[in-house]
């Protein structure tokens, strides 16, 4: 496929979201004539409108160029107008996948997978790379502190991605270098077993000339016939983000980076550097009492474990932990689990599920109330804070929080949101 994209016009569905504004971006630097809609404004809409790309707020048949190829996010249901109107016409609608797929094929790619880690990874990947001046694309799912974007189309012959295994899309990816931090069943309406979405790692892995893989685990090691790197706790370097799991992402983005041709120390070195990605363990300011607020995107119960831990590590006082469970499914089937994970933080408190793409009738008794109940058996008589909305948690947590403490607002939703509320002016 060719690197100039002049006279191509597409349109994409959901722009306004961390994967889709980044592929935008790509798109318009690689000549192509975007446009794109959203249903409300968001952070990533900047750089687009920078970029020269005016974003409709609002779907509407309308907003369709009538010769544009359309680009829809997974987000989209298939009766929104947009879509409607482009297939009526004939024209061409493809998943974010199948269009990542078309801009893997123009770079060599290296390709993060895994349940946890994937953005944080794939960020380390990409900075350490830009230190020592390779000059990669990469495309993630939040803002690359290094430069303050979650996308940019470089003229290195790398290109860094996410690999997402939620919708089976990263099967798609024309991908040169596999990593994979981690697997884990998460993503419980999409695999049926453990079993299940382990084959479609080995698929995943089969398609990578080199995979880099943890060497601690072998059930992950276990999915790969070909050539493989090994990364381990060993290989990280002094880091300034905090936790065990930060420092095995380093590892395994150290890895990465040299197989790519990054000199090994100079790599090091600018792993060291790191300051984080978007809405991972981003320090958001001070509570008017003096508690320091954290948002951190954990939406797993492993994930919420390893942010509690992490935050042991920079706290000086108390970890106050607030979590917004994502999606309906996962609570039901892993609520004793993210209650066993809060129940390690001094004051675990949960927020009602953030639905997402579900709907709550579709799961009755199904509650944040669940992950609640079971952080309380886990905790050994220990409080725990059921505060189903935002203004009560407000509240609450504004009369708890006190000079020292460390609060933690976790989720994949809008939790951070809620962050946001708690920061003095």
């Amino acid at each position: 496929m060719s690197d100039d994209w002049t006279g191509r016009r597409l349109h994409f569905v959901g722009i306004a979201g961390a994967g889709l504004s980044a592929y935008a971006l790509a798109a318009r630097t690689l000549g192509a004539d975007v446009t794109g809609s959203d249903r409300a404004d968001s952070p990533y809409l900047v750089r687009i409108r920078e970029a020269g790309i005016v974003p409709v707020i609002g779907h509407a048949a309308e907003n369709v160029p009538a010769d544009a190829e359309v680009v829809v996010s997974t987000a989209i249901p298939a009766d929104n107008p947009e879509i409607v109107v482009a297939r009526e016409r004939g024209q061409t609608v493809m998943n974010r996948a199948a269009f990542l797929r078309q801009l893997t094929q123009l770079r060599r790619t290296i390709a993060v997978a895994g349940a946890h880690g994937k953005t944080t990874t794939s960020s380390m990947v990409a900075h350490a790379l830009l230190e020592c001046g390779l000059d990669p694309g990469y495309l993630i799912g939040g803002t690359l502190s290094t430069t303050g974007y979650n996308g940019a189309w470089a003229s290195g012959e790398w290109l860094v991605v996410e690999a997402d295994e939620s919708d089976r899309s990263f099967l798609e990816l024309d991908v040169d270098v596999a990593v994979v931090t981690n697997v884990e069943l998460d993503h419980h309406t999409e695999y049926g077993s453990r079993l299940d979405l382990d084959e479609a790692y080995r698929t995943f892995l089969a398609g990578a000339p080199v995979a880099v893989l943890p060497e601690d685990d072998a059930a992950v090691r276990v999915l790969r016939d070909g050539s493989t790197e090994l990364f381990s706790l060993a290989d990280a370097p002094p880091l300034a983000v905090p936790g065990e799991h930060n420092r095995r992402n380093a590892a395994a983005a150290l890895v990465a980076c040299v197989v790519a041709g990054a000199d090994r120390e100079q790599a090091a070195a600018a792993l060291g550097t790191f300051r984080g990605a978007g809405r991972r363990f981003e320090e958001m300011g001070r509570t008017t009492n003096g508690a320091l607020v954290v948002d951190d995107y954990a939406h797993h119960p492993t994930e919420v474990a390893a942010t509690i831990a992490a935050a042991r590590e920079r706290a000086t006082g108390r970890v106050v932990a607030i979590f917004q469970p994502h999606l309906y499914s996962r609570t039901q089937h892993l609520h004793r689990e993210f209650g066993a994970a809060l129940a390690t933080a001094d004051v675990p408190a949960v927020l009602e599920v953030y639905p997402a793409r579900e709907r709550a009738e579709d799961f009755p008794g199904v509650s944040g109330r669940l992950i609640a109940e079971a952080a309380a058996d886990a905790g050994g008589g220990k409080p725990v804070l059921w505060l189903p909305g935002f203004d009560d948690a407000e509240r609450v947590l504004r009369t708890q929080l006190r000079e020292g403490d460390l609060l933690l607002v976790l989720g994949a939703g809008n939790v951070d949101d809620l962050g946001r509320r708690l920061v003095a002016p």
